[in-house]
């Protein structure tokens, strides 16, 4: 037990830097552009360039799972994002910057799906979601820390130093990790090679099954209402309360304190409410946080709504965590990796969909939409889910 307290620990740091990597350059766009004599919207290259790697890398780490051992291709993955933080450090010019970033986003990709995967395996059923909420708890923190880190260095440290420290961060897990597990994880069985024709094969039949395929769906709805919504928070935040785009961005921490409010409370909560109330009031805290923050007239009130949508968001998304792990257990990592993919490109479909009526109408469509998909649950409502997808990409 305390062989696997220890490396569950060292997991949850690989996860932390995971998602400090993905948010430390959001503050150092200005900086970059000035440095390399590029506009701000090319600088997001930086950004962009990450998070498309991270999803179109998602795929590719489910068969690598299930073949080589999830532990295996955390450490790999993190010491390549180690080297990759390096190279971004020490990039001398804005194309080489941004294929580093490329690098860390798609080796970055490997960490927490397999955290995910490598929990479902070791953690019974009745003890997941705590387990999960705790790996929640480590992603929430390196996002918030990401962030401030990110801006500090860009003002203080000077921007490179961030990717040192990472870079640092990143080496120490993997060896620590590597020396922990290394010797004691048995060689897999041998396997086919694997590959593309394989891996579309296993996924279609994961997608034959009814749960795997209700998973998904929930999954990519939550991706578009709950988690796509919350990038044009900052918006309504200027747009409401005149803020600037810092003090928006820094208001969107409190978002983080509501996922860490449920992190800690999860076990307490789980007993009380089950994993279908866990649903419901998820949903409807995510639902009413939105039309809070579309209506609020006074600053703290829009502080209140990134505290309670983002308490009631990781309630629900832990939740379907949990049902990813489960839904096929005999090939738990191409399954995880899957809905890690659906989850991204829910992201993606919400930030390129457009409606009218600006952010407001936005929001107050993904509240009634995440309202529904809380009472779709995860074994019945069909119906409620169709409707809450139709409310939100109706253009009506």
């Amino acid at each position: 037990m305390a062989g696997f307290s220890s490396t569950l620990r060292l997991v949850w740091l690989t996860a932390f830097a995971s998602m400090a990597s993905a948010r430390v350059c959001d503050p150092m766009l200005l900086v970059l552009s000035r440095e390399f004599n590029v506009s701000t919207g090319e600088a997001a290259a930086v950004v962009s360039w990450f998070a498309i790697a991270y999803g179109g890398m998602q795929l590719l780490y489910g068969p690598f799972g299930d073949r080589y051992g999830k532990l295996r291709v955390i450490v790999f993955a993190a010491f390549a994002c180690s080297f990759f933080s390096l190279l971004t450090a020490l990039a001398p010019t804005f194309g080489l910057l941004a294929l580093a970033r490329a690098g860390m986003g798609a080796t970055a990709a490997g960490i927490v799906p397999m955290a995910m995967v490598w929990i479902g395996d070791q953690v019974p059923y009745d003890k997941r979601q705590e387990t999960i909420a705790r790996l929640t708890s480590a992603t929430v923190l390196g996002l918030m820390m990401g962030q401030w880190f990110g801006g500090v260095a860009a003002d203080s440290l000077g921007w490179r130093a961030a990717f040192f420290v990472l870079a640092g961060l990143f080496f120490i897990a993997a060896w620590r990790l590597f020396r922990s597990v290394g010797a004691q994880q048995a060689p897999q069985p041998a396997q086919a090679a694997v590959g593309g024709t394989a891996y579309a094969l296993k996924a279609l039949q994961l997608l034959r099954l009814p749960r795997v395929r209700w998973v998904l769906a929930m999954t990519l709805v939550e991706g578009a209402l709950a988690f796509g919504s919350i990038a044009f928070a900052p918006s309504l935040l200027t747009q409401n309360f005149g803020l600037s785009a810092s003090s928006a961005g820094a208001m969107m921490i409190l978002y983080g304190i509501g996922g860490l409010c449920y992190s800690q409370l999860a076990g307490r909560w789980i007993s009380r409410l089950g994993e279908r109330g866990l649903a419901l009031v998820g949903g409807a805290l995510i639902a009413l946080g939105l039309l809070l923050l579309t209506w609020a007239s006074q600053v703290w009130l829009g502080a209140l709504a990134c505290i309670v949508a983002g308490l009631g968001f990781y309630m629900l998304h832990s939740n379907l965590q949990v049902q990813a792990t489960q839904m096929a257990p005999e090939a738990r990592a191409t399954a995880v990796t899957l809905f890690a993919c659906t989850l991204f490109f829910g992201h993606r479909a919400a930030r390129s969909q457009s409606g009218p009526g600006g952010v407001g109408v936005r929001f107050q469509r993904c509240s009634a939409g995440d309202a529904g998909l809380g009472l779709a649950g995860f074994e019945q409502g069909p119906a409620a889910l169709k409707a809450c997808a139709a409310i939100y990409f109706s253009h009506s």
